[in-house]
């Protein structure tokens, strides 16, 4: 069974990304978390509130990347791929992304 740790970051489709990101990072105050090109054509933008550990990942429509809520988990049954941590994806009932991210145990030292 899949055991769900916590929200990692939910996506946000943008027309711009460049647009989106100084809106949510000049305007809204977020901290930009991420900023990188995947592969070819892929970029990856990432922007976190102040005091949250929950990020806005900045999407255009066209992109490779899936638009989903991307969630930590403990389970060992992911997809290990070059360049990206180890997850799986799916939909849930309403045809919405989820993607699972492996997530390594916490131990009592970790804040």
């Amino acid at each position: 069974m899949t055991m769900t740790t916590r929200v990692q970051s939910v996506s946000i489709p943008v027309a711009d990304q460049d647009r989106a990101l100084a809106f949510y990072t000049e305007v809204l105050g977020c901290e930009l978390r991420t900023d990188i090109e995947v592969w070819p054509g892929a970029r990856l933008v990432e922007v976190v509130p102040p005091g949250s550990s929950v990020g806005l990942v900045l999407l255009p429509p066209d992109s490779e990347i899936p638009v989903a809520v991307r969630l930590g988990t403990t389970s060992d049954e992911v997809i290990h791929l070059d360049g990206s941590p180890p997850m799986f994806f799916f939909a849930d009932p309403d045809g919405n992304g989820l993607v699972y991210l492996e997530e390594k145990p916490r131990s009592a030292t970790d804040n």
